[in-house]
């Protein structure tokens, strides 16, 4: 079938790359050089709704998959839903679970889905005074969309205080940290944990684990990621079942019961702690780089299960996912997640071997690929276990090169930890 895959980053190409290899014609609006080898790239002047669903239109999509938050939290479901087009994402009301971390957490308080003690503001002095409620660590979140950039964990007062000017202000996130959030922080282990969804219906994807710190050890502040692994592992499958039926589930119920009923990737950000699972975040499409790691993960049946979750037959779909573990490792570009360099030739992308190289923030320029972005690059390997899948993750990583790359070399050590044998 014609398939358009919205978006221009790494989750995209992925996405993109597993459409492919499941024998589909794939397009891609705007993409990017990575996503032009293996689909046709169908240029932007602006990423509005509207201008989707003409590209929709123009190559004739049988299916639109919508990869990044920002079309879904504008409408573009709605629009395609209105001129009669299948498309895979949630509405722009469904959308708030992650376009607003205020009406996330709200409806979580809501409907009994655990999550930590939280409080909302909108104005910087009430915030400050508001910090005197919270014991220390603490984390501060931006209401509004922010890349992934938008949580702050202050350890002290003054870094709290600085972190609420620099939201209030716009300086760290722009107009997304009008609106901050003050909760609890959570001492255990993070994970993600997507399911596709359609209304009442839930298949889980394997659990994956992001490494959202710059720098290794989860040192430096947060990035949109650098890394991730995809590991049965991860959780024992009594925790799966518990997030399941208290965590997915219970979210499709609270929001049809609120009149948004959900179909797209519902992606709950968990930490979890000595009395289980918490709800740290929602996420309203597939993570990145998660996704890297899980579509490697995944051997066929993709599409077609998208397709039916259109279809309202999401039950009678079926994955196919073999044993063994999926790494991915993102190369940074100089200066990320800050201001970053860009237009630096990227070298050794030929010599890669036993890995694919999935791109994120790339260009053509002058016959060579070039960094365009703050995440350049996820490389991405699968092996037997995820000792193996880092090996040669790692090994492909070793071949590239550009200015100022930056990687961090302990993706998946506290998955090893898992590992006795």
């Amino acid at each position: 079938m014609n398939i358009l895959i919205v978006g221009s980053g790494g989750r995209e190409h992925a996405i993109a790359w597993r459409c492919a290899q499941e024998g589909h014609k794939v397009f891609c609006a705007p993409g990017n050089p990575g996503i032009a080898t293996v689909a046709e790239c169908i240029p932007l002047a602006s990423q509005t709704p509207e201008n989707f669903l003409d590209v929709a239109n123009l190559v004739g999509a049988e299916l639109t998959i919508v990869g990044p938050e920002a079309p879904l939290v504008a409408g573009v479901v709605d629009l395609f839903e209105a001129h009669g087009k299948r498309v895979f994402g949630p509405t722009a009301k469904a959308a708030q679970l992650e376009g607003s971390k205020a009406f996330s957490k709200e409806f979580m308080a809501r409907h009994g889905i655990p999550t930590a003690r939280f409080q909302v503001f909108d104005d910087l002095d009430e915030a400050k005074k508001g910090l005197a409620r919270f014991d220390y660590p603490l984390v501060l979140k931006a209401d509004g969309l922010a890349a992934g950039k938008g949580v702050v964990i202050a350890k002290t007062r003054g870094e709290a205080l600085e972190a609420l000017e620099g939201l209030f202000s716009g300086a760290l996130v722009g107009a997304a940290g009008s609106r901050v959030l003050i909760e609890d922080f959570w001492r255990g282990e993070e994970v993600s944990f997507i399911a596709i969804c359609d209304h009442d219906t839930a298949l889980t994807l394997p659990p994956t684990q992001d490494h959202k710190a710059i720098f290794d050890n989860d040192q430096g502040p947060n990035t949109g990621g650098m890394g991730a692994y995809c590991d049965d592992r991860i959780l024992t499958e009594a925790e799966k079942k518990h997030v399941l039926e208290e965590i997915i589930l219970r979210t499709l119920t609270g929001m049809a019961e609120e009149g948004a009923p959900f179909r797209g990737f519902l992606y709950a950000g968990l930490m979890i702690t000595a009395d289980g699972p918490k709800v740290l975040e929602y996420n309203v499409r597939l993570g990145d780089p998660e996704t890297q790691a899980l579509l490697y993960r995944i051997t066929g049946g993709f599409a077609e299960t998208i397709l039916a979750a259109t279809e309202h037959r999401l039950s009678q779909a079926k994955l196919e996912i073999p044993p063994g573990a999926t790494a991915c490792v993102v190369a940074a570009a100089k200066g990320y997640p800050g201001q970053v360099k860009i237009g630096d030739r990227i070298e050794g992308l030929n010599a890669v071997e036993n890995a694919t190289v999935f791109h994120a923030g790339t260009k053509e320029s002058g016959g060579y690929t070039v960094t365009a972005g703050g995440r350049v690059l996820g490389i991405t390997a699968r092996g037997a276990d995820l000792r193996e899948a880092l090996k040669l993750a790692y090994s492909a990583v070793g071949k590239i090169q550009f200015d100022g790359m930056q990687v961090r070399k302990d993706i998946g050590q506290k998955g090893l930890k898992r590992y006795t044998d």
